[in-house]
């Protein structure tokens, strides 16, 4: 040991300060929440009324991502907002913690102070295109921002009952779609959709009706259009993109189908001896393709 140096490590005083203030900033904000504690039905109402301002505040509140051939809705990290301003007594917050080669890290976190009810969600979100390539500098950004959304939104819903967050989702999704009784206000308020999802997306009114798991455009009612206005926020806040969510209608045609409706009518594709392909008929006549 005598060739080794053993010096001590101390820690720096500024270190200890910030901690110390950190520490104390908790503590007083502990104890403010115990002496003024949340009024629960206040809260709620409040949320409700916030969300419910208009119309698109009430469409912010809902998201819609598409996952196989059905999408999954639920609340947004909008409406996580309004409930944690109006809930009261707690410490929120989402950084990206980490960014590797492929991948971004986000962790968000969510503390309530009244309840000493903490929790905390990493997500993963990809930065690597689908050529393989690794995202430039802002889209890593772009990214890294839409990782802090989910990671917030998860924490938040993770600590707040269950019960208040239905409760100010299903009352910001029955004000996205309004009175739908009469069939005049259904069939106007469908149709502006389709209008918007063309306009704006470039979405045809055929993929609108797939979308919503539907054949005909006359399904498409209240759940629907509630499903649509969730899609559409969720392309706003770049949890998407047109390309993933229409990757499941727009895609080619396999060669099963094709093999199925050729053998109904009749019809087989074939490839000749002088590697032409050919259409043979049943009757064993052949046409080039």
């Amino acid at each position: 040991m005598s060739e080794y140096e053993v010096l001590q490590v101390q820690a720096q005083p500024q270190v200890m300060q910030i901690d110390a203030l950190e520490r104390a900033n908790v503590d007083t904000q502990v104890a403010t929440a115990k002496k003024y504690p949340r009024d629960m039905r206040r809260s709620l109402d409040d949320s409700i009324v916030m969300a419910t301002l208009d119309k698109e505040t009430a469409q912010s509140c809902g998201y819609a991502l598409p996952r196989g051939n059905k999408p999954i809705t639920g609340p947004s990290v909008h409406l996580a907002k309004i409930i944690v301003s109006n809930w009261g007594n707690m410490r929120t917050e989402a950084k990206v913690v980490q960014i590797t080669d492929t991948q971004v890290v986000s962790r968000g976190t969510a503390w309530d102070l009244e309840k000493n009810v903490a929790s905390a969600f990493e997500v993963r979100r990809s930065i690597i295109d689908k050529n393989g390539k690794r995202y430039p500098n802002d889209m890593i950004t772009v990214t890294g921002n839409a990782a802090n959304a989910i990671a917030y939104r998860n924490a938040v819903f993770s600590v707040i009952p269950k019960s208040i967050t239905d409760k100010v989702y299903q009352a910001a999704q029955s004000f996205i779609t309004g009175d739908l009784s009469d069939e005049d206000k259904l069939k106007k308020t469908r149709a502006k959709w389709i209008a918007f999802f063309k306009n704006e997306y470039g979405i045809t009114e055929e993929e609108v009706i797939k979308l919503c798991g539907k054949q005909t455009i006359n399904q498409i009612r209240g759940n629907e259009i509630a499903l649509l206005s969730g899609i559409d926020q969720s392309l706003k806040d770049g949890d998407t993109t047109v390309e993933e969510l229409m990757k499941p209608y727009r895609g080619t045609k396999s060669s099963k189908f094709k093999d199925i409706a050729g053998e109904a009518a009749g019809v087989k594709e074939g490839i000749n001896q002088e590697g032409t392909k050919q259409t043979l008929f049943d009757d064993g006549s052949a046409k080039d393709s």
